[in-house]
């Protein structure tokens, strides 16, 4: 059975084999496929403009070895007090003024604990005052945090699976993969909307990618947003001096990601600065119809709002509302 497009409809789950031959097909066909099924599920000009701010900088006990917020490795990022309510307010309302339409809260943590989790909903509730959508990536939860963050208005939790699970030892430690999958199921019983992609370019293997976008798209409901970083390298960092991803690659990826959850935003995320604008188009024309817009992501730079500006425009893209 077809659908529209010709697509068979999807019983069965996603295997990494089929979503490897996703990867492996001719580009231009990898192309085509993707933008039709972009075209049928969204607008194929609009582009949802997200800001991330972190509310709480460095001093992580983790060991992620991609993150520059990890206390045990010297990168220069140095720990820092949480913001306060109104700091968090006044760049929230900048970043409206700026023509986002999300905006998202992130700190480095290994999980909140519960006076965390109260100052959370405080700045959850502000920015929706503002008329904004909400999105918080505060690690770990435990049961109940995130029916509190639900309660406050909280409309998505990040927390990324980062890579496959058979690669994700090579990538961090501390935490195992079931603890990511837990925290998402609390996020989902507690009716807030997913936010979970992962990281590209750590060194991992076609295959590897294979099984992230296989995981991602299993996921069920699979997420109702979809973060796709490129890995930016932070020297003092264990990834620091990683081999770089092929842009095609990276472009494939997001194409990948559109075809297995063709409702989900997929969001063009970090690493997006050492970017060409060329590749950048290709990653729209895969899919993506998101970014984060402003000129930080937590620790690591991102394009300046000018900058993004002139691209849209160059391509004939609109901010969504």
């Amino acid at each position: 059975m077809s659908d529209a497009a010709g697509q068979p409809h999807r019983s069965t789950r996603w295997t990494v084999a089929e979503v490897e031959a996703l990867l492996n097909a001719p580009f231009n066909d990898l192309m085509y496929r993707a933008q039709s099924v972009h075209r049928q599920h969204h607008d194929a000009n609009g582009v949802q403009l997200s800001t991330l701010i972190s509310v709480k900088t460095g001093g992580c006990p983790e060991d992620c070895g991609y993150c520059p917020q990890a206390a045990r490795y010297h990168t220069g990022v140095e720990n820092q007090n949480m913001l306060s309510l109104d700091e968090v307010v006044s760049v929230a309302m900048e970043a409206k003024e700026n023509g986002a339409s999300r905006f998202c809260m992130g700190a480095a943590w290994r999980g909140p604990k519960q006076r965390d989790i109260e100052k959370m909903t405080e700045m959850v509730r502000a920015v929706k005052a503002l008329g904004m959508e909400t999105c918080a990536t505060l690690g770990l939860l435990k049961p109940g945090q995130a029916q509190q963050l639900s309660e406050a208005g909280l409309d998505y939790y990040n927390h990324n699976l980062d890579t496959a699970p058979e690669y994700y030892k090579e990538i961090i430690t501390t935490r195992h993969y079931q603890d990511r999958l837990d925290t998402l199921q609390e996020v989902r019983d507690a009716g807030i909307n997913v936010c979970c992609g992962g990281i590209v370019g750590m060194g991992e293997s076609r295959q590897s990618r294979a099984g992230l976008i296989a995981q991602l798209a299993n996921l069920d409901p699979y997420p109702e947003s979809v973060p796709i970083n490129h890995l930016v390298q932070v020297e003092g960092t264990p990834l620091y001096g990683t081999d770089v991803l092929d842009p095609f690659e990276f472009v494939r990826t997001i194409a990948a990601a559109r075809i297995t959850m063709p409702k989900a935003m997929v969001r063009l995320s970090a690493g997006r600065r050492e970017m060409s604008e060329a590749v950048q188009a290709l990653c729209f024309l895969a899919g993506a119809n998101s970014i984060f817009y402003g000129d930080k992501l937590l620790t690591t730079g991102n394009p300046e709002t000018d900058h993004d500006r002139k691209l849209l425009d160059k391509l004939g893209l609109h901010a969504l509302s």
